[in-house]
């Protein structure tokens, strides 16, 4: 099966994509079925029908005004060597300035973004420039020495009120003339980063975090990222605007109106800490304005510019939530016991308001419940999202996320002598975070582009299982077999992120056609069976009520577990997992969504690697050193599952279509 999907004819192609360079070669290939939007040299790899390329879109650095602070040194430049496979180090730093741990993936990324926050700029580099007139103003030097309360100060002023210091000058004309030199950087280290030969080894895109927020925190981030090096000279950020949709506005007139070739979008991240406003109209300026209706244009807008959703990260998962109907025990994974960022705080110091309390109207799954809502009202679905995953890390370290070995989000101080963290290295609810995953015909920025664009994507909890998904109205069980899945997959429907094309006349319920392939894992990580593959659907009545269900398609309970005093695995499972799935349930005249979960055999969650390598048995008090009691915390389980979320499959009826 794993063959079909790379394809026989990527091999015939091999010889041809090396003879040339530049858009000549590529015009001597067979036709790409995308815009060719740069110079390069052509991939000597080529995938009719596609390859999964593992990614991360979500990647801080110290150019970010919440890393910076807190001595991450890691620039841009590291981030993609990180990405590629290179050790990096990582603080803190000794008196030289030499760093005291380091860490490397275990296998390389195949694309990155690295996204640090617009707002701040340049403040932050001021900041950090000894050379600058005004590294030694009083508001730098209150974030050079006490770290936190500068943090609270400029994130307050530029985030929260969205203006500029004085020292900025009028209009803020100085801040953001630095800003414009910190963006060139960037830009810079992606376009060195990128691999235009025709080996094709790693892709990088310009990118930057749009840094959102409203009320108490309530998370309304996007991560913006271009498809190649044609970008606005200027990151335009939250404090350049009032309403989410001013960044949309503000990309389609100074980049995909303003300067030729330029293309971008942005996905919304962490909906968890949303507070109720993620899926909101983007429109509104305040919370207030929560109830303000979505219009015909701004769904058309939104679809349009937010093809994708991030479903986890570090900052946990927001696939589902245990209220309501929603009755499906997976749903209990690493999730945050708040809904903002004000819960963050609260949590820390031991009290949380029930004001702060998550709730399911925060999470993807409803939002594509919703989804079908606003386009039975007014014909067009704002939230059809393709659905990715990734870190948010901001150590400059994108892919790590293993489980074992967690060196948490931002940072945490390493004992030079044990070599052991001075502490858990994060707060308990956080995790390693996610990876994004492309299919695409080779490995250029315009490939993937476009795979994000048709949202032909999926995301993981941070393992690398290969997931495929199509829908259609007559799969044959056979599909399973003889090693044409992706062929007859393609031939006979629509893959995720896609429509179920229309509806045969006298045709039963849609077909799915699902398969997933174990992580293979490496040397130092060895991967954890698959379980089981489940179909969730959502869907709409004629009376405008929506309604979920979860099925398991292939797979089942396996019987297996850990072993916590060694975090072994026990028990069998699957290397891989195949069905053709038929919705039981169909209604021809009910709006609906399918996408595919894949879940993982148990294994340790980083907690539980951490605190038995300190040596802490829960049962003997005096085992437990400083800054491991949450090892003996019942709050969190010790152990995880790891898991895929593929991008829906939508189906419409002919009638409203």
């Amino acid at each position: 099966m794993r063959s079909s999907w790379l394809g026989s004819v990527g091999a015939a192609c091999l010889g041809a994509a090396a003879l040339g360079s530049g858009l000549e070669a590529i015009a001597a290939e067979p036709e790409r079925p995308y815009a060719i939007s740069e110079q390069r040299e052509a991939c000597a790899r080529f995938e009719p029908l596609r390859q999964p390329l593992f990614g991360d879109a979500h990647v801080h650095t110290a150019f970010s005004f919440d890393a910076g602070g807190q001595d991450t040194r890691n620039t841009p430049r590291d981030a993609y060597r990180f990405a590629r496979g290179e050790r990096i180090g990582l603080q803190p730093y000794d008196a030289q300035g030499k760093a005291l741990r380091s860490a490397r993936i275990d296998r390389p990324l195949d694309w990155t973004a690295v996204t640090d926050h617009a707002e701040l700029f340049g403040e932050v580099r001021i900041c950090h420039d000894p050379s600058h007139p005004l590294y030694g103003s009083d508001l730098c030097w209150l974030y050079q020495r006490i770290p936190e309360i500068g943090f609270n100060a400029l994130a307050s002023r530029g985030l929260i009120w969205r203006e500029r210091w004085q020292f900025c000058g009028e209009d803020g004309s100085l801040c953001k003339g630095v800003a414009r030199d910190v963006w060139k950087e960037l830009q810079q280290a992606a376009e060195e980063a990128y691999d235009r030969s025709a080996a094709c080894r790693f892709s990088s895109f310009i990118g930057y975090e749009y840094t959102a927020s409203m009320g108490e925190g309530a998370n309304l981030h996007h991560n913006v990222l271009f498809r190649n090096a044609a970008v606005p000279d200027y990151a335009f950020s939250w404090t350049d605007s009032r309403s989410v949709s001013d960044l949309w506005d503000a990309l389609e007139a100074q980049c995909v109106k303003g300067i030729p070739g330029c293309e971008a979008l942005s996905i919304p991240h962490n909906s968890n800490l949303g507070a109720g406003l993620m899926f909101a109209s983007a429109r509104i300026t305040n919370p207030s304005e929560s109830s303000r209706a979505i219009t015909r244009d701004e769904a058309v807008q939104r679809a349009r510019m937010t093809p994708l959703i991030e479903i986890m990260q570090h900052k946990g998962d927001s696939e589902c939530f245990l209220a309501g109907d929603t009755t499906d025990e997976a749903c209990g994974f690493e999730k945050l016991p708040y809904n903002s960022f004000a819960g963050v705080r609260e949590k820390r110091q031991g009290r949380l308001r029930p004001s702060l309390a998550p709730a399911r109207r925060d999470t993807v799954r409803e939002a594509l419940k919703q989804g079908l809502s606003v386009a039975r009202r007014i014909g067009v679905n704002p939230f059809k999202y393709g659905i990715i995953a990734a870190t948010d890390t901001h150590l400059g370290t994108p892919g790590l996320v293993a489980e074992r070995g967690h060196q948490g989000h931002a940072g945490a101080g390493m004992s030079a002598g044990a070599g052991l963290p001075q502490g858990l290295p994060d707060d308990l609810e956080f995790n390693p975070g996610g990876l994004a995953v492309v299919w695409a015909e080779e490995n250029n920025r315009d490939a993937i582009f476009a795979a994000m664009q048709r949202r032909e994507v999926y995301g993981t909890s941070g393992t690398r299982p290969v997931v495929r998904f199509f829908g259609g109205w007559g799969y044959p069980e056979a599909i399973c077999e003889g090693g044409e899945f992706a062929s007859q997959g393609y031939a006979g429907g629509a893959a995720m992120g896609s429509d179920l094309p229309a509806r045969p006349p006298e045709s039963g319920a849609p077909r799915f056609a699902v398969s997933a392939l174990r992580d293979p894992g490496s040397a130092e990580l060895p991967s954890a069976p698959l379980q089981r593959i489940q179909i969730v659907k959502g869907w709409i009545d004629s009376q405008g009520t929506t309604y979920e269900r979860v099925y398991d398609a292939a797979g089942g309970e396996t019987g297996a577990g850990v072993d916590l005093a060694s975090c072994e695995r026990r028990g069998k499972g699957h290397d891989s997992l195949c069905a053709v799935w038929e919705d039981p349930g169909f209604d021809a005249q009910q709006p609906a969504f399918y996408y595919a979960r894949v879940l993982e055999n148990p294994s340790c969650r980083w907690t539980q690697y951490l605190c038995l390598a300190a040596g802490v048995r829960c049962a003997d008090r005096s085992s437990i050193q400083p800054g491991f009691e949450g090892c003996c915390s019942d709050e969190y389980s010790p152990v995880i599952q790891e898991r895929a979320w593929t991008s829906p499959i939508w189906y419409q009826p002919a009638a409203s279509k």
